[in-house]
């Protein structure tokens, strides 16, 4: 166990926490959950610049950085769609989760194929990461009545969803040979 997969490790412990946080009865709770969720994203960044740099990765933080950063954002959002019921946070989530569920399937089944490396992570996917824990901590900061932080988070988690679907894209169009057959008869 080294420093990045303890990193790993402290994300997905932080998921109960930042739950327990956003439901308690406080005016302060949503600051709190924020926070604890803002943290965690900060380790996501922090744990693979320290495994890069330190020449510390191992298969089980590849396996488990992935996995917590879907957890921790799938319950992040399924808290606010709860929360804020409505069609802008609704949909938009409903596109990020859903896409990580298929992209991480499409990994799965080229990693079988022995073509895993074409459907690696983008400098877009870091693009739609950046604006999507953005949003998340400016949406779980915030109660769910209309202010400038909320339509700031709701601006951001769209322009998540949009970066979504377009890594998506991507993604597929790069596993296309393999997925229409074309790929195996060259």
């Amino acid at each position: 166990m080294n420093i990045p997969n303890l990193l790993t490790v402290l994300r997905v412990l932080l998921i109960p926490v930042f739950i327990f946080l956003f439901y308690l009865p406080f005016a302060w709770s949503y600051l709190a959950a924020s926070a604890v969720f803002a943290l965690a994203a900060i380790t996501d960044w922090f744990d693979g610049y320290l495994a890069r740099r330190l020449h510390q990765s191992t298969p089980f933080g590849a396996f488990l950085d992935p996995v917590a950063d879907k957890l921790m954002v799938a319950v992040a959002l399924v808290l606010l769609v709860e929360e804020h019921a409505n069609v802008w946070l609704t949909l938009p989530a409903m596109i990020i989760i859903g896409r990580e569920i298929m992209v991480s399937a499409l990994r799965e089944w080229m990693a079988e194929l022995g073509a895993r490396a074409q459907v690696a992570v983008s400098n877009l996917g870091k693009w739609k990461t950046t604006a999507q824990m953005a949003a998340l901590v400016l949406l779980l900061a915030n109660p769910p009545v209309m202010s400038l932080w909320v339509i700031l988070g709701y601006v951001l988690l769209l322009v998540a969803a949009a970066l979504t679907l377009w890594s998506m894209f991507q993604y597929l169009l790069a596993a296309w040979p393999h997925l229409n057959g074309s790929a195996n008869k060259k």
